[in-house]
């Protein structure tokens, strides 16, 4: 569970974590000896080349020097394989290891620079097998040294190594963590940890100006990030094997879960609302341009746009920005089904908390359409990930109004757009007598519902139809708002409308309580949580929690393994209880907005997937949902796939069995 302390530092890598990649190098190393060893008995008392002194001397210390390795890297792999995550004592002696196996790395290193000056100097008049073997042999070398060289760099961690470190660990109720010593030290820590994520956004984002404003959106993600992280001591790996055990159990009860509950007093049934929806979902999938059209269509999509990309429109619509060849408006073109004249706005422009829309009319529904797009760009990244809340006062709302500031920012930028630029007045002069309709996907879907909210009050008729929306959006009093003119739809176990930042601190929490109560081995959990994710399989058959295990508590990050094994303390209840004080969370709660539409599958009828729809309540998503359909469940091609599959009027869409009473 903690970093592994070596070289004086930190590193990104805990003290069982060496068991895989000891092994692969294990196994590389030994077939290495054999080979080298079948080159040595063969050219044994024979060698009739010049500098044949040097390649046996190179032989029989490579030899020498792989035997070592090859042992150091057995002791590696079989500490690294002792204990369990939260107990690293059988693994105490891994630093000793390291330290020794780092030594090896220089005799290695002298012995790939002999055998690469032999072959220049000395290997000409030499069995071409032979020379070819050295060098596979000193390339096999470099290749291993630089990659460790890139394994260095990789699990190093900037935090590792702190200016002070306090005297020594102990138990969280007998050191006073309010001195000013460990207030001091916990303070500094959190302020380089906000300067290391900071300095790690404008790495990522090199690319964008480094301007006051985004350098204002670098500091308040970074702020985000570090507080999120800095109260625990978990390297990724433990964060996989606790993924891979939540799954599992959450299979488990999923089982023995009796049906959920379903809001049956909807102010419209789920069939009434399901052609809408689908409806409005093809343009909040054509809002994205033409990357998901060509990922949607990959055989027809570039044959249908090369002939109308670099084509001049000539003034029918104004494009903002962005679409210089104009395949984005080509591929909303053939996604909606519309013709240039129907588009009032049509805006590529991307900036922080600024994302592209385009303004409709649709005919078909006699509406004026806005449809907001999503995340598709590092921009939008940034608008996501500003997750802190923002105040946003709405007329005629009692109780608490915040949102998520991104797309709260978003939504703003597009209102002004939308009432200041007259975009909807020039779009209403034209169909006055449509009705407004607001759309978008994920991001586009958070700041869709926004939009509307700051709309209704100008449109009181107007609809919104949010597709996987963001769980951390809106607070209580707005969310309930929303309830009257937007629905929210979801697929499946969808991760981002259950991602908030009180859902990953449960998540977090939930982590760290199976994981320290688990006895199995990391390598263990890892395997085992691969086997099942490929094949299925009985959850029951894969470690989970042990019955009535002394709870251990998790201290200040950075302190070190011995920090983790802390003895019992009565006022940590954090890992027995999911009521105790700890468990609540010290941000802001946020909610979907809406009424909330969730698709599921329903079964299989001839290798076609079934869905069924249903209203669910906002605190179904209260919590994150592990399994491998989290991410592929959120694409919109999925969400619009499932929608149509729901609509289509098929004769025989339901499976034969499926109409016998």
């Amino acid at each position: 569970m903690p970093g592994m302390v070596v070289f004086g530092r930190r590193w990104g890598i805990a003290s069982d974590d060496l068991v895989f990649p000891g092994s692969f190098e294990l196994f590389v190393r030994i077939c290495w000896w054999i080979g080298t060893m079948i080159l040595y008995t063969y050219h044994k008392g024979h060698i009739d080349c010049n500098g044949r002194g040097v390649l046996q001397g190179y032989l029989i210390g490579l030899l020498v020097v792989l035997a070592l390795i090859i042992l150091s890297l057995c002791a590696i792999v079989y500490v690294s394989a002792q204990g369990t995550i939260t107990n690293p004592g059988p693994r105490r002696s891994i630093p000793v290891l390291v330290y020794l196996r780092a030594l090896l790395y220089i005799p290695e290193l002298v012995w790939a620079c002999l055998g690469a000056v032999w072959v220049s100097d000395d290997g000409k008049g030499c069995d071409p097998a032979t020379v070819g073997a050295v060098i596979a042999a000193v390339v096999a070398s470099w290749i291993i040294l630089l990659l460790t060289a890139l394994g260095v760099v990789f699990v190093f961690d900037p935090l590792g190594n702190p200016r002070s470190q306090p005297a020594a660990p102990e138990p969280l109720g007998v050191r006073d963590l309010e001195s000013s010593e460990g207030t001091q030290f916990f303070s500094t820590a959190r302020s380089l940890a906000v300067k290391v994520w900071e300095s790690r956004l404008r790495l990522l984002c090199c690319c964008l100006p480094q301007d006051e404003s985004n350098r204002t959106v670098f500091s308040n993600i970074a702020k985000l990030f570090s507080g999120f992280f800095s109260d625990t001591d978990l390297v990724p790996s433990d964060i996989a094997a606790g993924l891979a055990l939540l799954h599992q159990e959450q299979d488990k009860m999923e089982q023995s879960r009796e049906p959920s509950v379903v809001v049956t007093h909807s102010p419209s049934s789920p069939i009434a609302e399901l052609e809408k929806a689908a409806h409005c979902m093809r343009f909040a999938a054509a809002a994205y341009g033409w990357p998901l059209y060509i990922y949607s269509n990959l055989f027809t999509g570039p044959c249908k746009l090369s002939g109308d990309c670099c084509r001049s429109r000539a003034a029918e619509y104004e494009v903002v920005g962005g679409d210089n060849l104009g395949c984005h408006f080509s591929s909303i073109l053939h996604t909606t089904g519309l013709q240039y004249r129907d588009f009032i706005y049509v805006s590529f422009h991307n900036q922080i908390y600024e994302i592209p829309f385009f303004v409709a009319l649709d005919h078909k529904r006699e509406a004026v359409l806005v449809a907001v797009r999503g995340t598709l760009s590092l921009r939008d990244v940034l608008t996501d990930l500003s997750a802190e809340c923002e105040n946003l006062p709405i007329e005629g709302v009692s109780g608490a109004c915040y949102a998520h500031k991104g797309m709260c920012q978003a939504a703003s930028y597009i209102y002004k757009k939308l009432v200041n630029d007259g975009i909807l007045n020039q779009a209403f002069s034209i169909a006055p007598e449509y009705k407004l309709v607001i759309t978008g996907h994920s991001l586009g879907a958070g700041t869709a519902s926004l939009l509307a909210i700051l709309l209704r009050n100008s449109f009181p008729t107007l609809q919104c139809y949010s597709f996987s929306p963001p769980g951390g959006l809106l607070s209580k009093a707005l969310a309930d708002y929303s309830k009257d003119f937007v629905v929210s739809v979801v697929l499946g176990k969808d991760l981002v409308p259950r991602l908030s930042i009180p859902n990953m601190e449960d998540l977090r929490r939930r982590i760290l309580k199976i994981v320290s109560n688990c006895n199995k081995p990391k390598y263990r959990i890892l395997l085992q949580g691969c086997w099942y994710e490929l094949f299925g399989g009985d959850p029951d058959d894969f470690p989970t929690e042990m019955d009535n295990r002394r709870q251990q508590e998790l201290s200040q990050p950075l302190l070190g393994e011995e920090s983790l094994m802390i003895g019992h303390s009565s006022s940590y209840q954090s890992f027995a209880s999911d009521d105790s004080p700890a468990h609540t969370s010290t941000h802001l709660p946020l909610f979907l907005p809406g009424r909330v539409l969730h698709i599921t599958e329903d079964g299989t009828c001839f290798t076609e997937v079934r869905y069924r729809a249903e209203w669910s309540n906002e605190m179904a998503f209260r919590s994150i949902l592990i399994s491998p359909r989290m991410l592929s469940d959120h694409m919109p091609d999925a969400v619009l796939g499932a929608l149509n599959s729901l609509t289509c009027d098929r004769p025989f869409s339901l499976c034969p069995a499926a109409v016998i009473p």
